[in-house]
């Protein structure tokens, strides 16, 4: 199995949490030289995966992929098309942000996404509370996220939803009214995230003038509980730190990432994976990697794939294979005895990190 992810470094504006790298769209010139490089990067990789790999995947990611025009997604899904073998993909997703769903051109995008094959829809909700969105810096209300959800359910079978809790101010009966109303709207997938001090991001810097205090550990753990608690009455399975899941609707995309499985990435920041020892990745810079920057690499030891085996493998809840770890497995894991795996038990995968930590090689 191997994947394809294509990072749109762009966004309409930066919401207050995030540190990812993006770039507010100011030129649609510059989008489009975007567009054609992206195209001329898929042909350039066209020998990027081992012989014998099955593309099953494809993932639009950013930034927000539905600030591109229909028109430009269509071009890349065609670049795409001319360089990859792409008969056998079985899950092809495209994140949205709300407001662009509801926005004039928003039936037109899907009406794109739909004709290039897109089978299941990320859509950044992040709350349901006016006061919270807001907050955040995010472009629409709660009234607008109910309606983009609602058109993209009407018009794909597969929509993952995501939400964020542990932040200051939000209250248990918010964060439990965030997490009903999204498994009332139909979605097969839910994603949510603690808030983080991301490294560049408005919140951290707000947080070092002291205009900004993260809560407690006992609230985080609490709103992490009352997530994992509700989502199961909903009928929804966890099936990673933050991912949950109707049966059968998981991230096959993601996955392949936390089973160590080769996946190509195309534009700014992107990563990439030969599902071996060789990681590399882009610059994060758009006009550097525009002006042809080369991308960088790393070839992986053996102790660092037994520690990206372990990391990733423990992250979900298929764990590892007992003989990964053998010996060392001690009293904070679960191990199934018809599967021969070691896994972190439900509770205390709001404190994954510091169980991971006690299985990693540091030689």
């Amino acid at each position: 199995m191997a994947g394809i992810y294509i990072h749109v470094p762009f966004c309409a504006s930066f919401c207050t949490y995030c540190g990812f790298y993006s770039e507010v769209l100011r030129d649609s010139a510059l989008a489009g030289r975007y567009v054609s490089a992206l195209c001329s990067e898929a042909s350039s990789q066209r020998g990027f995966f081992p012989q014998g790999a099955v593309i099953r995947t494809v993932y639009f990611g950013g930034g927000t992929p539905s600030l591109l025009s229909p028109s430009q997604f269509e071009d890349i899904c065609a670049a795409l098309a001319a360089s990859f073998d792409l008969s056998a993909v079985e899950e092809f997703t495209v994140e949205v942000n709300p407001d662009d769903i509801c926005r004039s051109g928003g039936r037109e995008l899907l009406k794109a996404y739909r004709g290039c094959g897109v089978n299941r829809v990320s859509v950044g909700v992040q709350s349901f509370h006016d006061a919270h969105l807001k907050w955040m810096n995010r472009r629409h209300d709660a009234v607008e996220a109910e309606k983009a959800v609602e058109l993209l359910t009407g018009s794909f079978g597969n929509v993952s939803l995501d939400l964020i809790f542990g932040y200051s101010g939000l209250t248990d009966e918010e964060w439990e009214a965030d997490i009903r109303k999204a498994a009332a709207l139909g979605v097969q997938h839910i994603s949510a995230y603690q808030m983080s001090l991301d490294a560049g991001s408005m919140l951290s810097k707000l947080a070092d003038k002291g205009c900004y205090a993260e809560p407690d550990e006992d609230a985080c753990r609490r709103q992490y509980f009352l997530l994992q608690d509700v989502l199961d009455e909903e009928g929804f399975v966890q099936y990673e730190i933050s991912n949950f899941c109707r049966p059968g609707f998981h991230s096959r995309h993601n996955s392949a990432y936390w089973a160590r499985e080769p996946y190509l990435g195309l534009g700014p920041g992107a990563h990439s994976f030969d599902g071996g020892r060789r990681r590399s990745w882009n610059v994060s810079d758009l006009r550097a990697w525009l002006d042809g920057a080369a991308a960088e690499g790393e070839t992986l030891s053996d102790a660092d794939i037994y520690n990206e085996k372990v990391m990733l493998g423990l992250r979900t809840s298929a764990g590892v294979e007992a003989t990964l770890i053998g010996e060392s497995a001690k009293h904070n894991l679960s191990f199934d005895a018809a599967t021969g795996r070691y896994s972190i038990g439900r509770r205390d995968m709001f404190v994954s990190d510091s169980i991971i930590r006690d299985y990693l090689k540091t030689d």
